[in-house]
């Protein structure tokens, strides 16, 4: 038995609270089972007033699909109120867990937990802490079986249900934390889908909002009369961990830098304000056409399947980098069968709309400042979202 195991008490508690935690069997305090589906082909069962809760909506206050009455009746599905803790089963989903915010039925990927002689919150956080070591023995990476059988032998730790109030309390004003930083977070990227479609003229050659003192009908251009296009170079035999050198690929285009490798040679230098733009990527894939702006020379380096576009002297480098980001013209070539290569004469012959460099620089700068509050946005919302793992996993924090 581990030292974790063996605890019967944390080493931090909320004032008040000394006696032992108590090691209970799941099945002692609740009672599971799982959902259905009805059968396949029975349009009548569909398109009621009955919400159909499926694995990736076990978090969600609405779902897309709705059971009849007879649907209900005539299938395995189960009903679950307002409250019940669900578990996914299987599936791109399999170990969330969630509480249900809605009265519904439940599909066959689900297993409720009615929680009768504890906190359901409390029972969440404890799913939650132990979330890989339960899919990885009984789902096997989402393909195993989590029948009511085995979730009734789980052991849990809990203290007095006073106690576990005082832990889920605390846990939920966390999660509404986060919650309220990602509503901001997709406010502003709302905001910012908002501002593309307004701000940039369409087939009209006008925008539908712009700044005062801008009058002038935006002219169409192709891209190599704006800019100048070149590809990248291997870098496989210069990849070196402790290389002075950022490889700009498509992975590090498509995580906003996040995902590095290394070279220690500069084989195809970026220079301040050029555009890297990504040219491959699988079918449906998010990092075709991504684009990632150099803010600093002597610092970048080009990998094959990246293209290098620089803005020629009239041209605001931001304005044309928001402008190619997965723009629609590159997303066409995306048949979602093969992967997806453009070619030189593909990222050439795009054609938009400019206007002077003076208001795309104006442009330009509103986007600066937006893209600024969406990264530091980005990094609140990580940032909360570490909290409650790092509550979980201390095991001189919260024993759960």
């Amino acid at each position: 038995m581990t030292k974790e195991q063996n605890k019967k008490a944390p080493n931090l508690r909320f004032k008040g609270f000394t006696n032992d935690w108590e090691q209970r069997k799941l099945g002692d305090i609740s009672k599971s089972f799982s959902g259905g589906t009805p059968s396949a082909g029975h349009k009548e069962f569909y398109g009621g007033n009955i919400p159909f809760i499926r694995s990736a909506e076990i978090n969600s206050d609405s779902t897309q699909l709705f059971l009849t009455q007879a649907g209900l009746i005539n299938s395995s599905a189960k009903l679950v109120s307002k409250g019940t803790l669900l578990f996914a089963l299987y599936g791109a989903t399999s170990g969330e867990t969630g509480i249900a915010q809605i009265d519904g039925a439940i599909n066959q990927a689900i297993m409720a937990i009615k929680v009768n002689k504890g906190n359901t919150y409390f029972v969440k956080s404890w799913f939650v802490k132990h979330k890989n070591h339960i899919t990885s023995t009984y789902l096997q990476g989402g393909q195993g079986n989590l029948s009511a059988k085995i979730i009734k032998k789980l052991l849990i730790k809990l203290p007095t249900l006073e106690d576990q109030g005082k832990v889920s309390n605390l846990i939920a004003q966390v999660d509404k934390l986060i919650t309220l930083q990602q509503r901001k977070l997709e406010l502003l990227k709302e905001i910012k889908k908002g501002l593309l479609q307004k701000m940039f003229a369409d087939k009209s050659k006008f925008p539908i909002l712009r700044f005062e003192g801008f009058h002038a009908e935006w002219e169409q251009r192709k891209l190599y009369e704006v800019a100048d296009y070149r590809n990248g170079k291997a870098h496989e035999q210069h990849i070196y961990i402790h290389g002075n050198y950022i490889v700009v690929n498509s992975k590090f285009v498509s995580t906003s830098g996040e995902a590095k490798k290394y070279s220690d040679k500069l084989i195809e230098p970026l220079m301040k304000n050029e555009i890297a733009f990504v040219l491959s990527d699988v079918p449906n894939g998010k990092a075709l056409a991504r684009t990632f702006l150099v803010k600093r020379s002597q610092k970048y380096t080009l990998n094959q399947r990246v293209a290098g576009i620089t803005p020629h002297p009239n041209m605001n480098s931001y304005f044309l980098f928001i402008l190619m980001n997965r723009n629609p013209y590159f997303l066409k070539f995306d048949d979602g069968v093969g992967q997806t290569n453009l070619s030189k004469k593909d990222v050439e012959q795009f054609n938009e709309n400019y206007p002077t460099k003076r208001e795309q620089q104006k442009i330009g700068e509103i986007f600066v400042k937006l893209d600024s509050l969406l990264t530091l946005q980005q990094r609140k919302y990580n940032s909360f979202r570490t909290i409650i793992p790092l509550m979980l996993a201390n095991e001189n924090s919260f024993v759960i």
